[in-house]
């Protein structure tokens, strides 16, 4: 029998959001098949001896902790863990289908009972700037009003990055007429020390995800959201995993190997603009 896998649902779309079903149908039936980016399909088991650790991707986990159902299918397995975004814009016009900052946060502790503190990773990911009435704008401040529920929830692990600029991405802003705004490394290791002093104050550990060294500041980890080590090190069950570094994910990225069961057939309706994913869908 192959080794159990760290399943990731999923980088390409979110899942728990707007594909509940589907994903408690693969569950039930034991495999999903998946459409890969370049067109080919697969075929991923889900039976819970084949998954070392389920890993949920979402900026919206309300649609699973309302479904009593989904929560019982997914507790077939003996880990599952969290990757939740909150980036303090859902609602505006840069995350257009997610939840209002106070409707996400108040998802926190439902998740933090569920599973424990320690399988949530938040995400403050991307962190972005923009033009508006000559000013520059950014939700970098946001992380104020996130640490402090964070630490009362004893929600450790943050994990950022500012915005990445990909053709696609920046398309879709322009067209909406967004001005956008990339800073520059100096201002960026500006932003990185507020975000270790907010981090700091309130007991958390703030890791970077796939950014590049001149923008790192001290106390400011290099991350990686899949972390195999981590997951091993949490498991109840005591199950190790090794796996090397994902060769399939950006250069700078530091995770691990997984299996996607995400597919850009499933497009995303979150909306958010600054998304390199969303291939399919025509926002504006």
């Amino acid at each position: 029998m192959a080794a159990p896998a760290i399943i990731s649902a999923s980088r390409r779309t979110d899942i728990p959001a707007f594909y509940l079903d589907w994903l408690v149908n693969g569950i039930r039936k034991g495999e999903v098949l998946v459409k890969g980016p370049y067109g080919r399909s697969y075929r991923v088991i889900m039976t819970p001896e084949r998954v070392h650790t389920l890993v949920l991707w979402s900026k919206n986990f309300g649609p699973l902790l309302k479904n009593r159902e989904a929560r019982k299918a997914i507790d077939v397995y003996s880990q599952v863990y969290f990757l939740f975004t909150i980036t303090g814009l859902g609602g505006s016009f840069w995350e257009r289908g997610v939840p209002t900052p106070h409707r996400a946060i108040s998802q926190l502790k439902p998740l933090a009972d569920w599973w424990g503190p320690r399988r949530i990773g938040l995400r403050f990911d991307p962190v972005v700037y923009w033009r508006e009435g000559g000013k520059i704008k950014t939700n970098l401040f946001f992380f104020e009003k996130l640490a402090p529920v964070l630490e009362r929830l004893a929600i450790k692990r943050v994990i950022f990055s500012f915005t990445t600029w990909y053709p696609r991405s920046i398309r879709r802003t322009k067209s909406a007429g967004v001005d956008f705004y990339d800073p520059s490394p100096e201002e960026k290791r500006k932003a990185g020390e507020y975000l270790i002093s907010v981090a700091s104050a309130h007991g958390l550990s703030l890791e970077a995800c796939a950014q590049p060294e001149e923008v790192l500041v001290s106390g400011i980890r290099k991350g990686s959201c899949i972390n195999a080590e981590l997951l091993s090190r949490l498991h109840p069950a005591g199950w190790k995993i090794e796996v090397p570094k994902d060769r399939g994910q950006r250069k700078l990225c530091g995770c691990t190997k997984s299996i996607d069961i995400g597919s850009y057939a499933l497009p995303c309706r979150a909306f958010c603009l600054y998304c390199y994913a969303n291939p399919r869908l025509r926002i504006y």
